[in-house]
């Protein structure tokens, strides 16, 4: 199994095409956030439905979210990625209500990989600068 190839398809076919019916095909039964700070579910272990709830959440706040991989260097139960996010707020983040203004940032993740399958993220990416481009700081 080519880890680097499967986790190109899943930030595509997941996260930059919403395929909400085929997390199963690339997440382990027990996903686990590591490191995301700021993340509602950070230091959880997420099942397939939770998983799914989290997606919803994310493209809830950016219907148009994008993934760009610019950068990936695979290991033997790791993946790790640099990538560029951007996307439009058309929905609540939080508290904080929709701003119609598109953010643009960069990012890093780990992906763990479990009977070849993702199963967590350690990860970290530069929130301030999208806080600012919503004009919330």
């Amino acid at each position: 199994m080519n880890k680097e190839s499967f986790l190109r398809e899943f930030m595509d076919k997941i996260w930059n095409k919403q395929g909400f019916e085929k997390v199963e095909q690339y997440v382990h039964k027990e996903y686990t956030i590591h490191l995301d700070t700021t993340d509602p579910w950070e230091g959880k272990t997420l099942s397939h439905s939770e998983f799914k709830e989290r997606l919803k959440f994310s493209f809830n706040s950016f219907p148009d979210m994008n993934f760009e991989i610019t950068s990936a260097i695979p290991e033997e139960n790791h993946v790790a990625i640099t990538w560029i996010l951007t996307g439009t707020n058309l929905g609540m983040i939080g508290d904080y209500p929709p701003t119609k203004k598109a953010i643009k940032t960069k990012g890093m993740t780990i992906y763990h990989f479990k009977d070849n399958l993702i199963n967590g993220h350690t990860q970290i990416f530069d929130r301030i600068t999208v806080m600012k481009q919503l004009g919330f700081m």
